[in-house]
């Protein structure tokens, strides 16, 4: 039999393109931002959601979802008074997550023996209703994004400008924040909770060294994104190891080869060119972004479209 003829895999399959897309996306911001770390964050506060929705009798899925969503509001109310110390959020939510749900696993052995589909990612684990949570979450990342992407890339880049122009900062950011939660939630029962800012990380940061503009860099993550996620499921299925592992070992290898080919041409170009300057990481559009005269060009932009100009 085929891969396809299997149900599950076809579950497997439509649950990873999904997340595939929708996880890079925010990826891109959340490097931008310098808040890659959230999304292994709200992994080990949704793994508590997960034990507390088993402990209390209910779809552990589901309690994923309410803890992770919770962490995502608390993670941006303590970055809000930690201005200037964001990562201190993060590392307070990692650790009480992370206990909660360590305390909670002990308290049942058999509880933390059923817990390792959550922990490393199982193709078997998606479920027909799970298949569509991931499909409202899907849907519900990508509209939020089409009618706000222009004011997430203000405040990107630049939070005080955006909300001189008039956007709601704090509004965006805690939405943002709890659709990364629901994101990371979703992608639990594919890549697992260790694994799951991988996904969102590693597509953006390849993405981040070869683009030369915003659009072309969430193009290129969505696109590494499915193909490491496809790529993995099918690996996995064949060789039978943990999809997470392999979804990740697969997009690693993507980087390190997409960095070594950009060495490489890098060298030929500079023996070909003795004026041949490289420009890493895309430096003439990233750089640009945290200039003065680009942060002049936005205040502008935002205040005429106000009508303050």
């Amino acid at each position: 039999m085929g891969m396809f003829d299997y149900e599950f895999m076809q579950r497997a399959f439509w649950a990873g393109g999904m997340i595939a897309i929708i996880a890079p996306l925010l990826g891109v911001y959340l490097v931008l931002r310098r808040q890659v770390l959230m999304a292994d964050t709200l992994s080990h506060v949704s793994l508590a959601g997960v034990a507390i929705g088993a402990i209390a009798g209910i779809n552990p899925s589901i309690g994923g979802f309410i803890v992770a969503i919770f962490g995502a509001l608390v993670i941006e109310r303590l970055r809000q008074n930690f201005r200037g110390y964001g990562e201190v959020s993060i590392a307070v939510i990692m650790t009480g997550g992370l206990a909660l749900a360590l305390v909670l696993m002990s308290m049942d052995s058999g509880l933390n023996r059923s817990f390792s589909s959550y922990l490393f990612g199982s193709i078997v684990a998606v479920s027909t209703e799970q298949l569509w949570i991931i499909g409202a979450v899907f849907a519900v990342v990508l509209i939020f994004w089409v009618l706000m992407r222009r004011p997430l890339y203000n405040i990107t880049f630049d939070e005080e400008t955006a909300q001189i122009g008039g956007t709601h900062v704090r509004w965006l950011s805690q939405t943002f924040s709890v659709l990364t939660g629901m994101t990371v939630a979703a992608a639990m029962p594919i890549v697992g909770v260790l694994l799951v800012s991988a996904l969102m990380a590693l597509p953006a940061a390849l993405s981040l060294r070869f683009a030369r503009g915003f659009t072309s860099a969430l193009i290129m993550a969505v696109a590494i994104g499915l193909i490491g996620m496809f790529g993995g499921l099918t690996t996995s299925y064949y060789v039978n190891t943990p999809p997470g592992a392999t979804v990740a070992l697969l997009l690693l290898s993507f980087l390190l080869i997409g960095l070594g080919i950009q060495r490489i041409v890098n060298r030929v170009r500079r023996g070909n060119d003795s004026g041949y300057a490289p420009d890493l990481d895309s430096r003439r559009f990233w750089q640009r972004q945290n200039t003065g005269a680009q942060k002049s060009k936005v205040q502008t932009e935002v205040l005429h479209k106000n009508g303050n100009v």
